[in-house]
């Protein structure tokens, strides 16, 4: 009782903003660990995987700059609400293809990159005007929450589905079970895109949001969303790989995902309706360095036990990050946007470059070693760099927050 009251104390727009993510929670994990386990399973080429990220990622810079100049004319809760809808969109493409041709998974990659684009730079916007550093913690916590929930119940149950689709007379094989999960997931980012709408959100005072010069601690924001977009450019899809050549097939993968989040998704609560701001950089210290520590132990060691502990330091470390990464990115835009006098989108605008950089990176380095080496190769090499770069980023981020303390005392 006590935890509902102070989820409807909070404001009307903040409130719309968590229902719609827990709704579209259960699309995510379909979107990603499924997806990447549909090309593993119809094509058997990592590098296959890792050209349809390469794509994604490169879809929501494109899109993140057209969102810009729509915002002139469309409230963001509507382009959030269209990014949502369009990731179902992808996900037919994808199943709708005879073959998995490189054209094909290219294009529903970017397509996909697109829904994204949509989704994240939307969201970012409207948690920033409906949120403010007291609350952060505790919007994060929640959101964290139900991802990491999701997390538990839908790999397990979609992936059981899917693995023993032959045996429902009414399914007939395994892509077709595929299919019924994407139905159902666009179902639920029908509605999550209908909700959304029931905000009452403006569009960003300022139309301008493309800028070339910002303060010297932004800069600073950018190489850790470089190091942040190394980890993402195949954290995503990795695990996926991994699980289908070490451990087993998507039923394992859907239980060894679920067991690993269990008590991750109350942890993530507890740790976000309590943390102080002044603690998120302990919290992004444990993240970088328990995604490091997965990644050397897995990539030395490379089997199935291996596999096993490196996805249950990404699925603690994973929520983890997110809640110390985005209120210390969102204090940095709230410092700046006032100190510069921009709107808080050119910010976010900039801040995704900084991600596609190192998601190219991390990502192109990836499809390199897959193609003119071995998938093995690329699993066991690319991973640990890219982390340990990530974790690097923490004494940036110590930077960055005393410069802020400093200046606003």
């Amino acid at each position: 009782m006590k935890e509902l009251k102070l989820f409807l104390s909070q404001p009307h727009n903040t409130r719309i903003l968590l229902i719609t993510s827990l709704i579209y929670a259960f699309v995510l994990p379909v979107v990603d660990i499924f997806v990447a386990a549909y090309i593993m399973r119809n094509s058997s080429e990592a590098g296959r995987v890792g050209l349809y990220q390469l794509m994604v990622y490169s879809g929501i810079p494109i899109t993140f700059w057209l969102n810009g100049f729509l915002l002139k004319w469309i409230k963001p809760n509507y382009l959030y609400s269209f990014g949502m809808l369009l990731s179902g969109f992808s996900m037919l493409i994808m199943i709708s293809l005879p073959e998995l041709h490189i054209q094909g998974i290219a294009v529903a990659g970017l397509v996909m990159g697109m829904s994204f684009g949509f989704f994240w730079s939307n969201r970012d916007y409207l948690v920033i005007v409906s949120t403010t550093d007291e609350n952060r913690n505790y919007y994060y916590g929640v959101e964290t929450f139900f991802n990491t929930l999701t997390f538990v119940v839908v790999p397990v149950i979609v992936g059981l589905f899917i693995s023993n689709a032959t045996d429902y007379s009414w399914i007939g094989n395994i892509n077709k079970a595929y299919e019924f999960v994407i139905y159902v997931v666009m179902f639920l980012a029908i509605i999550a895109s209908l909700i959304i709408c029931r905000g009452d959100y403006e569009k960003p005072a300022s139309s301008k949001f493309v800028y070339l010069r910002f303060e010297p601690v932004w800069y600073k924001m950018l190489l850790v969303a470089w190091g942040k977009g190394l980890v993402q450019g195949f954290i995503v899809t990795a695990p996926a790989m991994l699980i289908m050549k070490l451990v087993g097939e998507e039923g394992e993968l859907g239980i060894v995902q679920s067991i690993s989040s269990l008590v991750t998704a109350l942890m993530m609560y507890v740790i976000g309706r309590n943390l102080k701001p002044n603690r998120r950089l302990v919290v992004y210290f444990v993240a970088v360095w328990l995604f490091f520590i997965g990644a050397l132990t897995n990539s030395l060691v490379f089997n199935y036990y291996s596999v096993l502990f490196f996805l249950l330091c990404m699925i603690v470390a994973r929520p983890l990050f997110d809640m110390a990464y985005f209120p210390i990115q969102m204090q940095v835009i709230d410092y700046l946007s006032e100190k510069e006098d921009r709107s808080e989108y050119s910010y976010i605008f900039n801040h995704e470059c900084g991600l596609y950089i190192g998601r190219v990176f991390g990502c192109g380095s990836f499809i390199v070693l897959a193609f003119c080496v071995s998938d093995n190769a690329a699993l066991m090499v690319t991973l640990p760099i890219v982390t340990l770069l990530q974790a690097i980023t923490y004494w940036m981020v110590k930077n960055i927050l005393k410069k802020i303390e400093n200046e606003v005392d």
